[in-house]
C-alpha cells in the first residue's frame, strides 16, 4: 500500500532508538523527508547510520537539541519551522512508589513527556491548517488508561496527552489536519530492555522468565503476552500519519496487545 508520504517533512521527537526510531525507519521507507532527534549529536548520528542503512535512499534531517526544555523547541522550530507530520513521541519514565515521587520529578516527567508536545504543537498546528493539510501523532501508551500503580506519574503524563490530542483535534474542524494519540502496550524499547535485565538480575531470574511473570503478575489482561516491538507500533503509526487516515481524528488508537478490556 502506497501510503502517500513521499516528500513530505515529518519531525519524530525522541528518534534516536526504541519506538522513535522505528517510527522514523517506517516514515523514511516510505519516502518522507524525516527530522531525527535526539539530545546529543552522537546519538543522532547513530540514528541517522541506522536508518540509511536500512533505507539508503532515505531523506534525513538531523536535529540534537533536547525538546523537554523550551530552548531545544526554540531551536527545532526554527530550524523546521513548517513540518507537515509531528510525531510526539519524546517520553521517559520511571518505576517510583508515588509516595516517594518529589515535586521536581513531576515537573520533569510533565515537562518531558506532555510539554514538549504542547510547545511543538502550538508552533505546527497553526501552520499546518493555513496550510490546509496536517498530521500531529501523540505516542501515548496504555498506560493512559490502565494507570500503572508502580509509576503513576508516568500513567498521569500519558492521561494528559490522550486529552491534549482530543482538545487540539477539536479545533481542526474541515482542516485537512488531524490529532490522534496512539497507546502502545508494554514494548521492548531500550529503556524497557534495560529494565526487564536489571530486574532479572536483582530477582536471579531469566530474562524470559521475568517477561513471562510480568504479564502473568502485572499485565495479565494482556492477549499478546509478550513485549511489542517498536516496529508494530511504527507501522500503526506510519499509518495514521499518512494522507488515508484522513477520516481518523481525534482517536485515542490502541496498539496495546490485547490488553485494555473495555470496547469503547
Amino acid at each position: 500500500m502506497d501510503l502517500q508520504l513521499a516528500g513530505k517533512l515529518a519531525l519524530v521527537t525522541g528518534s534516536t532508538a526504541g519506538i522513535g526510531l522505528a517510527i522514523a525507519k517506517a516514515l523514511a521507507a516510505e519516502g518522507a523527508r524525516v527530522v531525527v532527534n535526539g539530545r546529543t549529536e552522537a546519538r543522532v548520528t547513530d540514528a541517522l547510520a541506522a536508518i540509511a542503512k536500512a533505507h539508503p535512499s532515505a531523506q534525513l534531517e538531523p536535529l540534537a537539541a533536547d525538546l523537554g526544555t523550551v530552548a531545544g523547541v526554540e531551536l527545532a522550530t526554527e530550524r523546521f519551522p513548517d513540518v507537515a507530520i509531528l510525531i510526539n513521541n519524546l517520553g521517559i519514565f520511571e518505576p517510583r512508589p508515588f509516595e516517594e515521587i518529589r515535586d521536581d520529578e513531576w515537573q520533569k516527567m510533565i515537562e518531558v513527556n506532555f510539554m514538549s508536545g504542547v510547545r511543538l504543537s502550538r508552533h505546527h498546528l497553526p501552520r499546518m491548517k493555513a496550510a490546509g493539510w496536517g498530521r500531529i501523532v501523540f505516542i501515548a501508551s496504555e498506560s493512559a488508561v490502565n494507570i500503572p500503580v508502580e509509576m503513576i506519574h508516568y500513567g498521569v503524563t500519558k492521561t494528559m496527552q490522550v486529552a491534549l490530542a482530543r482538545g487540539l483535534a477539536e479545533t481542526t474542524v474541515g482542516t485537512g489536519v488531524t490529532v490522534n494519540s496512539i497507546l502502545p502496550g508494554p514494548t521492548r524499547s531500550e529503556g524497557v530492555e534495560q529494565f526487564v535485565k536489571d530486574l532479572a538480575k536483582s530477582q536471579n531470574k531469566t530474562v524470559e522468565e521475568m517477561e513471562r511473570e510480568f504479564f502473568e503478575t502485572a499485565r495479565p489482561t494482556s492477549l499478546l503476552r509478550r513485549f511489542e516491538t517498536p516496529d508494530e507500533i511504527a507501522a500503526m503509526v506510519a499509518f495514521i500519519a499518512s494522507p488515508i487516515s484522513s477520516a481518523t481524528n481525534g482517536a485515542a488508537i490502541r496498539a496495546d496487545g490485547g490488553l485494555l478490556r473495555s470496547i469503547l
